[in-house]
């Protein structure tokens, strides 16, 4: 098994060339080199796509036709190609109801347990349902009531259910109750098969007294004998109470439904909280976006939504109610007296009167208004005119679920509890907590329920521990899915891989030390070994230091980026892999290094002091950021660094700043604004999200060529302007493809798909655009250049040149210039972004935040990335860095460390200060590793 070997011969996708490469299988590999070397190419789009192709291939030709093919990968040839697995980091769900819980499946299991084994807390048991006890307590409860004995025949269940009704039809009965609708029974009467129902049968329908009990005796044994839970009542009014052997709310005293996984699913109508169905939150209309100045007059747009000139019948109404309050459209919103105000923003009905100008006498007119607040929530949520819903969406926003706290559920289900917690209380704990929690828990059960949870506690403690394993005990079951960074969501799903139990598979991982700190990178490392160890094949795309260090086989791809790299310059295991003299081994082996600044900037004397932050787990946090320095904020997993910058710094700075209508987490106050004149978030979203943007529209430079090209004689003979060589212009470009040099093919429930324009042969302009030449290349000449090539052939125009030199210095001189923007990786479009700041005249004064920016990023590239962020420092602007990568924490004027710990036991300032004094405190796990880099 060890010999065996992935035989890779002739690759050739994207900029690979030509390459063949023997990968020990069973073993560890990593694949490394400079950012566009390739190492993705190889390692998803040819090794894992191959895969997935064979993968399709094995399925018949029936199934085949409605996949659609999958392209074979530019390969001459792959051997020994075990079944292939991708983990990689865009893969985030963003559906609000997916949870940590739900992608791991371990909500799955405590909903289980919950249904088998939960207690409702303080409730009491109902007696067994007989011909005396049930028919009593119902004569008690609605004696004199007309009301319905309804049998409960399905619960929250999908189907058609048309042989159900065709056997009760038979049987005699007459009425059945579907999702709380009495409808009669007939012939070919069914429900809609993929909808969940409800469905009871009506037994009988009288009015309980004294004369009528034998019938109602008889109604509630033969609603008994059909259903063995319990019978259903009804009243004229539509309210119904359960009779039968079941728990009792201690509340309300009604009867609780039967416990089952359903009902502690948020993902079902039969545990749901019936305001928000289970999503924990609502829209609402937002008051501070109705009304952003209460300076301004209605006239003025001090109420928002509000356009006098546009909304006349609207204005005429406010209009009236100001002859009673004593307003007009010209009095600030804040001078509208309150009682006033209120009906305007929630509607009224009165009777109003004034004195007419015309007819000089007074008049009196029943005016109603239903209100600016219900007008644009029933805007927001009518389906019909999208127009009107984008105009009421831009005054919602998305409040805390009210009924149910956010927590999701309905009330009832929070009643369940297992040794004094219900499920919302285990989904709010924090995974390392959680796991403590069910150490010893077979303990509070019962010799037979210690058989029933046996076997699901076992699997939801190895659940648990795999999570534990990949640095993740910091984040709690019910953390959205969405909110999970690139490398969470990653470790996520690598965590429920390996508690898949599969071998003789090859796992494919895209950079998932990303996010981590050394001390949980070292529990990540030993849970790919496990995964190795099982019997799996492990290939990670990765740049970090001990992950390569720990591998069994390196691979380096270069020498250079784009055109210039796709070649295998070194592999081996890492004892000869350091050997050998290549870029990466040279950084592994010392002989290359990022060195250590010559001097620590003290900054301009100035500071930005956040007070008071209290968000998520911070505990009163204090903390100060020297203007004019490089501030790197660390810490462990989980320790708090995001909340207290990208959640509560960044968005109280862009309130101040730029009057965001953001929402910070909670806070005291923040001194030193004076000083900043704006902050910019440089994350690593996509620059663009369709294939039309790309590098060079985003940095402005096509601007700058489009006008050099209309400069051009032939341009200028034919009376074009710039406008002729943009693909976003009607004229210029192609009329089939609309110079998007694709075609979108929309698949239903799948991602739309791209194929090349068959017109324009991917060129994006029509011929007579393309006959204009400047150097002899045509505008779709100079998309295809990459920003080296641009740059030498730009090289007499300096406004083209001089941006075109800032993506090159970042390390990005191997991108096309038309790349679509679709393609590039967030480290690449985040130095993107970087470039566009760097061309800009700043003032000197902004605050610019990074999240990580070594994501994705070789040894030489962050080197190059800390040139691009000390030039930036260097005209006087303060940069803010959360960051784990012991190389530019190094490089750091002033360090934020947050800790000790990840969640409840982290979101402590732990130090602040220069590098050289963090690396004197002995237990701190920052300094720990930081102490190896500059000692």
């Amino acid at each position: 098994m060890s010999e065996e070997r992935l035989e890779i011969y002739g690759a050739k996708e994207h900029n690979l060339q030509n390459i063949d490469l023997l990968i020990p299988l069973y073993r560890l590999t990593v694949v490394t080199g400079l950012s566009g070397s390739g190492k993705s190419s190889l390692a998803f789009n040819t090794i894992y796509a191959e895969g997935q192709r064979r993968y399709l291939e094995t399925f018949s030709g029936y199934i085949r036709q409605f996949l659609g093919g999958m392209e074979r990968p530019a390969v001459d040839k792959i051997e020994n190609l075990p079944p292939v697995i991708a983990i990689e980091q865009k893969t985030v769900n963003r559906n609000p109801r997916s949870t940590v819980g739900t992608i791991t499946e371990i909500y799955d299991l405590l909903r289980l347990l919950y249904a088998k084994l939960g207690k409702p807390r303080g409730a009491e048991q109902t007696p067994s349902p007989d011909a005396a006890s049930i028919p009593a307590a119902v004569l008690r409860d609605f004696e004199g009531v007309k009301i319905s004995i309804l049998a409960p025949l399905v619960r929250a269940r999908k189907g058609h259910y048309k042989e159900l009704f065709a056997k009760w039809m038979s049987r005699g009965y007459t009425r059945v109750r579907i999702d709380g609708q009495i409808t009669e029974l007939q012939k070919g009467l069914k429900t809609e098969r993929y909808k969940t129902h409800d469905i009871e049968l009506v037994i009988d329908t009288l009015t309980p007294g004294a004369r009528n009990r034998k019938r109602l005796e008889r109604a509630v044994r033969t609603a008994l004998d059909i259903s063995d839970e319990g019978i259903l009542v009804l009243t004229g009014e539509g309210q119904t109470r359960f009779y039968g052997t079941r728990w009792l709310d201690p509340e309300t005293g009604q009867a609780l439904p039967e416990p089952e996984p359903n009902f502690f699913s948020f993902n079902s109508p039969k545990g749901y909280c019936p305001v928000c169905q289970g999503i924990g939150e609502v829209w609402k209309a937002d008051l501070a976006k109705i009304i952003p100045d209460p300076g301004l007059s209605i006239r003025r747009r001090g109420i928002a939504p509000v356009n006098p000139e546009q909304h006349q019948w609207i204005a005429q109404q406010i209009e009236r109610l100001g002859h009673k309050y004593g307003f007009d459209l010209d009095t600030p919103v804040k001078k509208i007296p309150s009682e006033a105000l209120d009906k305007l923003l929630y509607g009224f009905r009165e009777f109003v009167s004034w004195h007419s100008e015309i007819t000089g006498v007074t008049e009196e007119h029943f005016v109603e208004f239903e209100g600016i607040v219900p007008l644009i929530e029933k805007n927001f949520h009518q389906q019909h005119y999208k127009s009107l819903r984008r105009w009421a969406s831009d005054y919602m926003s998305r409040e805390t679920c009210s009924a149910c706290g956010g927590r999701r559920l309905r009330r009832e289900a929070y009643l369940f509890e297992i040794n004094g917690k219900n499920i919302g209380d285990l989904v709010e704990m924090e995974i390392g907590e959680l796991a403590r929690w069910f150490d010893g828990l077979e303990k509070y059960f019962s010799d037979t329920e210690r058989i029933i949870a046996d076997e699901i506690i076992k699997e939801i403690r190895t659940r648990i521990g795999f999570l534990v394993n990949v640095g993740l005990h910091y984040l709690t079951l019910n953390r959205s899915a969405a909110s999970l960074s690139g490398g969470e969501s990653q470790r996520i799903r690598l965590a429920s891989q390996i508690g898949s139990g599969l071998v003789n598979v090859l796992y494919i991982l895209d950079e998932p030390s990303i996010g981590l700190h050394p001390r949980d990178n070292e529990k990540l490392i030993r849970t790919l070994q496990a995964l190795r160890d099982a019997g799996n094949s492990v290939m990670v795309v990765e740049h970090d230091r001990e992950m390569m260090l720990a591998a069994d086989h390196i691979v380096d791809l270069g020498p250079g980026a784009g055109r210039l790299g796709g070649k295998v310059v070194n592999q081996g295991p890492p004892e000869k892999f350091i050997r050998h003299s290549s870029l990466t081994a040279d950084y592994l082996a010392g002989r290359k290094t990022i060195p250590l600044p010559a001097e620590r900037r003290t900054g301009s004397g100035k500071s930005i002091t956040l007070y008071g932050a209290t968000g998520h787990n911070l505990k009163n946090v204090d903390v100060e950021i020297p203007l004019g320095t490089l501030t790197l904020v660390t810490g462990v997993s989980g320790s708090g660094k995001s909340t207290l910058i990208n959640e509560t710094l960044y968005p109280a700075l862009r309130q101040t700043l730029h009057r965001s209508l953001d929402k910070p987490l909670p806070y005291k106050r923040i001194e030193g604004i004076e000083h900043i004149d704006k902050v910019i978030d440089i994350d690593q979203s996509p620059i663009g999200r369709t294939p039309r943007s790309n590098p060079a529209t985003y940095i402005k430079v096509f601007d700058d060529i489009r006008k050099l090209f209309a400069q051009t004689v032939e341009a200028k003979i034919r009376g074009y302007k710039p406008g002729r060589f943009s693909f976003n212009v009607k004229g210029g470009r192609c009329p089939v493809c609309e110079g998007a040099g694709v075609r979108t093919i929309e698949m239903n429930f799948l991602p739309d798909v791209y194929v090349t324009c068959e017109t324009c042969l991917g060129k994006r302009f029509n011929r007579e655009t393309l006959e204009v030449t400047y150097k002899g290349k045509n505008i779709a000449d100079v998309l295809e250049m990459s920003v080296s090539e641009a740059l030498a052939f730009f090289d007499a125009v300096p406004s083209i040149r001089r941006k075109l030199q800032m993506l090159h210095d970042i390390g990005l001189g191997y991108l096309r210039l038309g790349q679509p923007s679709t393609t590039l990786s967030g480290g690449e479009a985040q130095r993107i972004k970087l470039t566009a700041e760097l061309a800009k005249r700043d003032t000197g004064r902004t605050l610019y935040i990074l999240d990580e920016p070594t994501t994705g990023l070789h040894f030489e590239d962050i080197r190059l990335l800390l040139d691009i962020l000390n030039r930036l420092i260097d005209r006087g602007n303060t940069v803010v860095v959360i960051e784990h990568n012991t190389d530019v924490i190094k490089q750091a004027d002033w360090i934020i460390d947050l800790g000790p710990e990840g969640g409840a036991g982290g979101g402590r300032v732990i130090f602040q200060g220069p590098p050289e004094q963090l690396i004197q405190l002995p237990d701190n796990q920052t300094a720990r590793y930081l102490r190896r880099e500059m000692i």
